[in-house]
């Protein structure tokens, strides 16, 4: 039986495990908390925070690597979410 349930609970990361390492595309400059820590690798709900505070404060960000301003976003963050970050309505870039 503990076969079973290691083989069961493998089934189920390798089919709903990839769909939670997705990060979607996310207005950095409307996005509230919940959708940033969603949206974007790397980003808990304590960054989000910081990114949502740090717009507030300083104004939009004018590209994606304006998001390294807020500190704990450094650039391997960036990096993993650049093809994601909309600074607009915009498409995602595919770069």
């Amino acid at each position: 039986m503990p076969t079973l349930c290691k083989g069961l609970l493998l089934l189920s990361a390798l089919v709903i495990g990839p769909s939670l390492l997705i990060a979607g595309p996310v207005n950095i400059n409307t996005a509230d908390e919940e959708m940033l820590a969603t949206e974007l690798d790397g980003v808990g709900p304590a960054l989000a925070a910081a990114i949502v505070r740090d717009r507030e404060e300083n104004g939009h960000y004018e590209s994606p690597e304006a998001i390294t301003r807020v500190r704990g976003i450094g650039q391997r963050v960036l990096e993993d979410n650049r093809e994601f970050i909309l600074l607009e309505s915009e498409e995602p870039n595919s770069d």
